[in-house]
Order: C-alpha cells, then structure tokens, then sequence
C-alpha cells in the first residue's frame, strides 16, 4: 500500500510540474512564433530534429540503464550497489557525451549545408555541442531519481530549466531582433544549451546531497559495466538508427513539400505551423501520460526482477483501460473545441483546420506513450525501439513520395500511418508478454461512443459564451464532468479503476 501511494504522490508530483512547464512551454511557443514568424518556426524545428538526434548519440540509452539498474539493485536491498552503479552510468554518459560533440564538431559544415539549407551560421551547433556532455550526464541521474521515486527533484531542476530558458531566450530576442532568420535561431538555440548546463548543475548537487542518505557501510565490489552495456549497446544501436531515420524524416518534410510547388519559405511555414503550432496543442494533453509512463518504468522493471507476473497482468489491464478512457475525453475535446483552441491560442484558422484534422490520432499517440513504459520496465526495451524503427523507415518512404503529390495533407496522412503502425505493433507486443486480454467493446469503443456522445450534448446545449481563455476552460470542464458522467452511465468506468 505504502508503495502504491508513493507512486501516486510521484504520479501527481510530475503531471502537475509537467502541467505548468506545457503551460508555459505553449505561451512561450505562441510568443515565439509571433517573435519570429512561421518559417523560423519551421528553421528552428529542422535545428531542433539535427539536436535531438545528437541528445540520442549523447544518452545512448543511459536513462534507462540508470533506472533499471538502481531500482534493481533496491529492490534487492543493495544500496551501495545502487550507488555504485549511478556513478559508472555518469562516467560512461561523461563519455558518450563528449563523443557526441565531438561528432557535431566535425560535421558541422555538412549539417548547416545539407540539413539546414544554408539558411544559418554554424554557430548554433557550437552551442549544440557545448550542451551534450551537460545532457548526458542529467540522463542518468534523472533515472537515479526516478528509480529511488523522487522524481519531484527532477521536477524542480525541469522547471527551473525551462523558467531560465525563457528568461534567457526573450532576453536575446529582444536584443538582437529583428535581424535575421540566424539570429532568431541562434538567441533559441543559446537558450536551450545554456539552460540544461544549469539544470545539469542544480540536479548533480540534489544528487550529491542524496547519495549520502542512500549509502551504508557495505561493501561492494561489483562491477556494473557489463549490465550498464547490456542495457545501452542495444539500446543504443536502436536509438541511433531510430533517432537518424526521424531526423530524416523531419529534414526531408520541408524538401518535398516544395517539390509540390511550394517556395522554400512556403515550405518552412507550413512544417512549423503543424510541428510548431498544431502538435504541441495536441500533445499538451500528454502531459499526464508521460508522467505515467516515465515511471511505470522503475515500477514493472521491480515487478518484474521478483516475478511478481500476476500483479504485472492486473495492472496492465488496468492501465490499458484508464488509458484510453482519457485519451477518448481528450479526442472529443479536439473535436469539440478545435475552432476555439486555434483561434484563442493562435489566433490562426488554419491551426484550427489541422486540429480538427488531427484529432483522432490522439487516441493511438496516448495509448502508445504508456504501453512503450510497460514494455521498457519487463524489459523489452529492444522491441519497442524495432517497431519505432519499423515506424520511421515506413513513415520516412511515405514522405519522400507522398509529399509532392498531396502537399501539407500528404503529411496529415503519414502521421496517421506511422501513429496506427507504432501503436499496433506495440500493443501487440504488450498482449504476448503479458497475456493481457483487450476487451476491445468496453475499453475501446465505449470511451470513444461516451466522447461524440458527450460532443453531441455540448453541441446541443450550445455553450455559446465570450470568446477567450477563461470560457474555454469552463466549457472544457463541463465537457469533462458531462464525459465522466456518461462513462459511469454506461459502465465504462466503476470504481474500482480509480485503484491501483
């Protein structure tokens, strides 16, 4: 019981941090977009797509070795071991970082010319590479964190991120602008880099302070590099391919968009009004599941060292169930308010237009979310990253050729495709290592029949009032009492599923 309510406190402890840092994080993006325009937008999306593939060749699957080994070793009531192994996995992430950007270093020419279109200077990938040893290194005490379930101090050093970065960053907008598409990236890129050094710097002295309490006057003379490799190679040598084939993916969106005609500009504009603009309004619900899903990791991985396989079914299913009851409610606030949701936010019919457009493939992104924490904690890290890989060489083929053909809605398209083949192959993973039986009328249909339900009765009761804010919180509240309502109604929801 006592770990059940830990895991609840830490459950609501990251979802209500991860709650005000998208709040801020979609402000920040709606002043940044009226700052600088769609087509940096769409520039800094493409720099985004070449740093996060460096963060993967920097990580190189540290996260989640930290996590599985630390909580293992605590499980087993070894906490030196735990100790022990935290510090191999920052050395070895010390390591992979400076590996990382060296890497950037050298190809930094290619990169600007090839991915980035000649459209900047180099030296936002100074900057880039300054930052990846920083990152690195916070991986793994973040699943240090993680796996001793105090993951409100990784809450605080992430606010306290990203509170510095938009200080930092609307202080050198203000400065340099307006000049040019490079300067606007690079005062973004600065205030990014910067600010995980300092978030790098506040989380190591939390865990300086922590390891203290944690050690004891065992001994221990294991040696955790050969599980830490374990972990990592293959992780690793999936992250790469995976994370290449997405930059790709995201490189050649704006390339064969303007094979359809549009200008090179067009072309940005349009990818950073569905990267920039539309995604983030739809994934800002995520916030709760990612939560979840961060730290069902150190939970099934524990679960699953003691073979504790009957607990795995149970909450399995429960989580299945819960899960997709929220990702209906959250489809029906889409399709409900998307007109309110672009204009009040954007002030942009045409975000408007994509939400709508885009709505349902919230129902796949959620569920996928939490199944891939599941499957990482029993250990089948290797076959989540095998379908990502599946998803983005199928998705990245999609693109080349459906892009010139049907423009902006080729994209649409592709994002429906690679978001129901990733979710399908997962889920069907998760059903052969768990037994877990999916009652597809109840815990798929329904919630989404109690959704357009709920959408109809909204529609009917016409909840007409002032076009701002503060209506559309209140209409989306009374669509969520309206939704819950309905889901006990039909039994779709009891209970018992508020339990874990």
């Amino acid at each position: 019981m006592r770990k059940a309510k830990l895991f609840l406190i830490n459950v609501v402890i990251l979802t209500a941090t991860a709650i005000l840092m998208q709040t801020i994080g979609i402000s920040f993006s709606v002043y940044i977009s009226n700052k600088i325009g769609a087509e940096s937008v769409g520039l800094f999306g493409l720099i985004m797509s070449v740093y996060s593939f460096a963060i993967t060749l920097a990580t190189s699957g540290i996260n989640l070795a930290s996590t599985r080994i630390v909580s293992e070793e605590i499980a087993k009531d070894k906490k030196n071991g735990a100790i022990k192994a935290i510090k191999q996995c920052i050395l070895f992430s010390l390591i992979c970082g400076v590996i990382a950007s060296l890497l950037i270093l050298t190809f930094s020419d290619f990169i600007i010319k090839v991915c980035l279109h000649n459209k900047i200077t180099v030296t936002p990938l100074y900057f880039i590479a300054f930052s990846l040893p920083f990152i690195s290194m916070s991986a793994s005490i973040n699943g240090y964190f993680s796996a001793t379930r105090k993951v409100f101090k990784t809450a605080s050093s992430q606010l306290l991120e990203i509170i510095f970065k938009i200080v930092l960053t609307c202080t050198l907008l203000n400065i340099f602008l307006p000049k040019s598409l490079d300067y606007a990236c690079i005062c973004l890129v600065i205030g990014t880099c910067v600010s995980e050094a300092f978030s790098f710097f506040y989380i190591f002295i939390l865990y300086l302070i922590d390891k203290r309490k944690l050690a004891n006057k065992e001994k221990n003379t294991e040696n955790y590099i050969k599980p830490i490799l374990n972990i990592c190679v293959p992780i690793a040598i999936t992250s790469y391919i995976r994370s290449g084939l997405s930059t790709l993916k995201q490189l050649i969106v704006p390339t064969r968009l303007e094979k359809s005609g549009l200008s090179c500009s067009e072309a940005l504009s349009k990818y950073g009004l569905i990267s920039g603009m539309v995604l983030p309004i739809l994934l800002f619900p995520s916030v709760f599941i990612n939560s979840f899903a961060g730290l069902l990791i150190p939970e099934f991985s524990s679960l699953f060292v003691t073979k504790n396989y009957k607990r795995i079914n149970t909450l399995t299913s429960r989580i299945f169930k819960t899960t997709f009851m929220f990702s209906a409610g959250i489809f029906g606030i889409f399709m409900t308010f998307y007109d309110d949701l672009g204009t009040i936010i954007y002030n942009s019919s045409e975000v408007s237009k994509f939400l709508l457009l885009l709505s349902p493939a919230v129902l796949i992104m959620y569920i996928d979310t939490v199944v891939d924490g599941m499957l990482r904690g029993l250990n089948e890290q290797v076959n989540v990253m095998k379908c990502n890989i599946l998803d983005l060489f199928v998705s990245t083929t999609l693109l080349y050729f459906l892009l010139p053909v049907y423009s902006i809605y080729g994209y649409i398209l592709v994002i429906y495709i690679s978001e129901l083949l990733n979710g399908i192959l997962s889920i069907k993973q998760l059903v052969k290592v768990t037994k877990l039986k999916i009652k597809y009328f109840s815990w798929i249909f329904k919630p989404v029949g109690a959704a357009l339900l709920t959408r109809y009765i909204i529609t009917f009761i016409n909840l007409d009032t002032a076009s701002n804010i503060f209506s559309l919180i209140i209409k989306i509240i009374i669509f969520l009492a309206i939704y819950i309502a309905v889901l006990f109604i039909t039994q779709c929801m009891n209970k018992k599923d508020l339990k874990i």
